[in-house]
């Protein structure tokens, strides 16, 4: 049966603008028609009026962790659990990601190999709710890089599941990807430089040569795929750009050289400037050698992500969600308004260009009909991104999976 939902207000983000009184017709699952709420509904159509409440698209995020344990430092709790604990606690991720108005993610590497596979694939079977996936199956990483569990006692040897995207050479990293691409991946995620939260490495260190990066770029072309690059530093930055990665993840030390590289290119940054003021006011959860990479890292990341926007980089929406509890990601359009974006710029990169940067802007991102009815609700001012921490109402594939607006029951008719 077709829906149609009537709202006060209506976030056009392809326009930069918010339109008045609105209508957005709903039909197998995709939207049919957006029109002026003036014009008479169709017989036969169960209206849903919104009220005074605002529709926007579906929020994507570019950079989730939905499997393995949310806002912990202590990477050795990864070898505390089974998979079946893991698996079951991703589901609660996935409901709670969703509930927060992200109808899609890019999930971007999990310690335990293909658990995210098998969470994507439950949720396409409509056996557990939570948002539409592309996964990576497993980090590709050196073996002592920031992809990798590190600290244990020399001569422990993990399980393969936690190792299987460990490489050494050009070779590795190929039959990784391939590996990796037919297990069901659909991204390869590298660890191009060391991480704030591995222990041992070094965030500004490059830990890929540029031909390791490059191989894995040429495989995953040939299966329709592309690569998301871990990096911090400079250094590894220029070379997953150099080499062909679809975005850079975090984008910390952002040079003019690097900024350059990425218009030439048109890499994505898909930056997560929030979640480090989380981490100060959770300080319990990390341990010293965290906090101090925090601190060094995250006031140079907030300025690389202004002088980006000030040049015109193409800039998605990434949170890294699960180093901090899903559900939350919504703090960082805030985060990004105070360095440099408008909150429609914000919004947008939230949106369309995050399904520009999957590739999937031909189904979600935005209110037009074709698209996937991926949509949200929220009563607050829809230019005040503070108002998407509260999300009322949301819509996946045309089907209501929350309603929290008091005037939705009431004023439904068929």
């Amino acid at each position: 049966m077709a829906v149609a939902l009537r709202c006060a207000r209506l976030v056009d983000v392809e326009a930069g603008a918010v339109l008045p009184d609105h209508i957005v017709v709903v039909e197998g699952g995709r939207i049919t028609a957006v029109r002026p709420a003036g014009e008479p509904v169709p017989e036969g159509v169960r209206l849903i009026d919104l009220g005074a409440a605002a529709l926007a698209p579906g929020l994507v995020d570019l950079h989730t962790h939905l499997v393995g344990p949310a806002a912990c430092g202590d990477f050795m709790q990864e070898l505390r659990q089974s998979g079946a604990r893991q698996a079951l606690d991703a589901v609660v991720h996935a409901r709670d990601t969703l509930n927060a108005g992200f109808t899609t993610v890019r999930d971007v590497g999990a310690f335990r190999a293909f658990v995210d596979v098998a969470l994507r694939d439950a949720i396409d079977r409509g056996v557990v709710p939570g948002p539409r996936m592309a996964v990576a199956g497993a980090y590709v990483s050196v073996s002592t890089g920031g992809g990798m569990i590190t600290g244990l006692a020399p001569g422990l040897e993990q399980p393969r599941e936690y190792r299987f995207g460990s490489v050494r050479d050009v070779p590795d990293v190929r039959e990784r990807v391939r590996e990796l691409l037919t297990g069901g991946a659909d991204v390869i995620k590298l660890i191009a430089t060391g991480a704030v939260l591995t222990p041992g490495t070094v965030p500004g260190a490059p830990e890929l040569t540029e031909d390791q990066i490059r191989a894995a770029v040429e495989e995953a072309q040939w299966y329709g795929a592309y690569v998301a690059a871990h990096a911090h530093g400079t250094e590894g930055i220029k070379r997953a750009i150099r080499a062909g990665v679809r975005s850079i993840e975090h984008g910390t030390e952002l040079d003019d050289e690097s900024i350059e590289l990425m218009l030439e290119h048109g890499t994505y940054l898909s930056a997560d400037i929030w979640w480090s003021d989380w981490l100060v006011e959770n300080m319990e959860t990390f341990d010293d050698e965290q906090l101090a990479k925090n601190d060094a890292a995250t006031e140079r990341q907030r300025r690389s992500f202004a002088k980006a926007v000030r040049a015109g980089v193409r800039i998605g929406f990434g949170t890294d969600a699960g180093a901090f509890p899903h559900g939350m990601q919504t703090r960082q359009l805030a985060t990004m308004c105070e360095w440099g974006m408008t909150p429609l710029q914000a919004l947008r990169a939230a949106t369309l260009t995050s399904a520009e940067c999957m590739g999937w802007e031909d189904r979600i991102g935005s209110i037009t009909p074709g698209k996937y009815a991926d949509l949200i609700a929220v009563t607050g001012d829809p230019e005040d991104p503070s108002s998407y921490n509260d999300v009322r109402f949301v819509m996946k594939d045309g089907e209501v999976v929350r309603n929290d607006l008091t005037l939705l029951g009431p004023a439904e008719r068929s």
